[in-house]
């Protein structure tokens, strides 16, 4: 085959899958986008929060890995046989949103680790007390991981509570009267009448 022919052909083949390179062009670029500032903002999130240098490496690795899939999937549905590769990608992206956003999931921890991570008021020294049912676990936050927050109690007691309970629990931001680590709830008792106090007759 010469090099005129070769040409030719690539320059068919080029023509012929023309809108499939089109957006994997637009899938690359936007991967690399997405590196660009998920990784910067990340790691400013972090400084802010002031958690530690790891915290931000591990949300960047995760953030990249989800990327990566999503990514690879919209390619494979884009180039593969479009009904193998519609079940595939069906069948891949239920799963991941069952597992990152379904309470009871291990994995919806790490999805509440990133908006914990972005919220503003959830930093590193922060004494927090978070309400579950008539129970209470409060602390200064000490670290933040995939998985569960570090808190550190009054008593210097250390307490791992897992990220996505404090995003479904009801938390009180530096409270002004402390409890003391983790108990139950006092009652609320109403005030009783003065002692000699005169009754209407």
């Amino acid at each position: 085959m010469t090099i005129d022919a070769l040409w030719s052909s690539l320059a068919g083949w080029i023509l012929g899958h023309s809108w499939q390179l089109g957006i994997t062009i637009v899938v690359l670029l936007g991967y690399a986008l997405f590196n660009r500032v998920t990784a910067p903002r990340l790691a400013a999130s972090a400084d802010h929060g002031r958690f530690t240098e790891g915290a931000a490496d591990n949300a960047v690795r995760v953030a990249r890995l989800l990327a990566t899939i999503v990514g690879g999937l919209t390619l494979a549905l884009i180039w593969g046989d479009l009904a193998s590769v519609l079940v595939i990608a069906g069948t891949t992206l239920t799963l991941l949103g069952v597992a990152l956003f379904a309470s009871w999931s291990l994995l919806s921890n790490v999805t509440a680790y990133f908006v914990l991570m972005l919220h503003p008021a959830f930093r590193r020294g922060t004494f927090i007390r978070i309400i579950d049912a008539d129970n209470y676990v409060e602390g200064y936050v000490a670290d933040l991981n995939l998985f569960s927050a570090r808190l550190i109690t009054e008593n210097r007691e250390v307490a791992l509570y897992p990220n996505n309970l404090i995003l479904g629990r009801p938390c009180l931001i530096n409270p002004r009267d402390r409890l003391g680590g983790v108990g139950k709830l006092p009652a609320r008792t109403q005030a009783s009448e003065p002692a000699g106090a005169a009754r209407a007759p």
